[in-house]
């Protein structure tokens, strides 16, 4: 089946995959492979995340890393076409309700955590002031363009949340005309390659709708059965030599929209065919496979993390003892937090119900 050809959408069954929406279910089957890529890429992100606090946001070589956040959401897109549509079917009333009720949850974490950040920087003395925050420009950047760095300072974190709650709840409403069009992703996916190019043209960047178009791209893919996906990985000639000219191109001229697709094509195929090729008791794959599991928390845990290490050691006399002390605490908590999250979910159902209620 290619990504331009559909079953019909109320038809849709992947054997073995309708429990993946649901994390730490005694009966789900998940696809370990995809676990590991996710995990891969929150460990990716921690040291993204870590250049930017402990390092320069501007640091020349960062844009190495810059398919870490578009991939996340590549694959929001990618679990909703492959995953929960072979769980509901797409005139199934609970397919939409699901993706509008977990884009709008994401969206209150996004504020929550945001309403959060800013008291307790109030408290301690630094951070953004709300009434800085509040005005329509920045309003504007936060929510419509993403692109809200001012004076070095980035005005929200957890900024990922936004274009993947748009995601969700945008493809919770085209679940309506897919039932009578199986073209309708693919012209919603040409639509906003559309709008940007119009966009690039008046020199305008929109990281939002650039983001939300590569998690469209992340359904389209979605379709494609997993054989074909695995099947990537019996050319790895081929997947080396296009990642040789992929590093080439972005050395050469950056990662301008469409180099940032093929970024996220390329390095979710490397990491999916490590995942998929590797040992299946491998201590490594497995700890990275839990991580996956819990991806968004992990996100969320690094930056909060994170962001508690930095005016903690930038005020130490550590010197360049900073940089690896940073990093490794980064990297070691990030991975404390969820294995201390799983082990609670085990034994008190009370963290269960409300990691599903926040997160499921």
């Amino acid at each position: 089946m290619s990504v331009g050809t559909q079953p019909d959408p109320s038809q849709v069954s992947v054997p073995g995959l309708e429990a993946l929406t649901t994390v730490g279910s005694p009966k789900s089957q998940r696809i370990p492979a995809l676990d590991f890529t996710k995990g891969t890429l929150v460990l990716l992100m921690v040291l993204y995340h870590w250049i930017n606090y402990f390092i320069d946001p501007q640091w020349k070589y960062l844009f190495y890393l810059r398919f870490v956040t578009p991939s996340f959401i590549f694959i929001s897109g990618f679990m909703v076409s492959h995953v929960y549509l072979s769980k509901y079917g797409a005139a199934d009333p609970r397919l939409w309700k699901r993706l509008m009720t977990r884009g709008l949850k994401l969206m209150t974490v996004f504020l929550v955590l945001n309403i959060v950040r800013i008291a307790v920087g109030a408290f301690v003395g630094h951070g953004v002031a709300l009434q800085n925050l509040i005005s329509l420009q920045n309003l504007s950047a936060v929510f419509v363009s993403g692109d809200y760095p001012v004076a070095g300072v980035k005005l929200v974190s957890f900024g990922i949340l936004v274009p993947i709650s748009y995601l969700l709840m945008l493809l919770g409403a085209l679940m309506f005309p897919y039932r009578l069009n199986l073209h309708t992703f693919h012209i919603t996916f040409a639509v906003l390659l559309t709008f940007i190019a119009i966009l690039a043209l008046a020199g305008i960047q929109n990281y939002i709708l650039e983001f939300v178009a590569v998690g469209m791209l992340g359904v389209l893919t979605g379709f494609l059965p997993i054989r074909v996906i695995d099947g990537f990985g019996r050319h790895p000639y081929w997947l080396a030599f296009a990642y040789l000219l992929y590093l080439i191109g972005i050395t050469m001229w950056g990662v301008p929209f469409l180099f940032q697709i093929v970024a996220v094509l390329l390095n979710l195929g490397v990491i999916y065919l490590v995942g998929a090729s590797g040992s299946r008791s491998g201590i490594v794959r497995t700890e990275i496979i839990v991580i996956g599991k819990y991806s968004l928390f992990a996100y969320i845990s690094q930056i909060a993390i994170l962001q508690i290490l930095s005016p903690m050691l930038h005020h130490t006399n550590l010197g360049f003892a900073v940089f690896p002390i940073s990093f490794l605490a980064a990297f070691t908590l990030t991975i404390l937090s969820v294995e201390l999250l799983d082990c609670t979910r085990i034994r008190f159902g009370s963290v269960d119900r409300l990691y599903k209620a926040v997160f499921a």
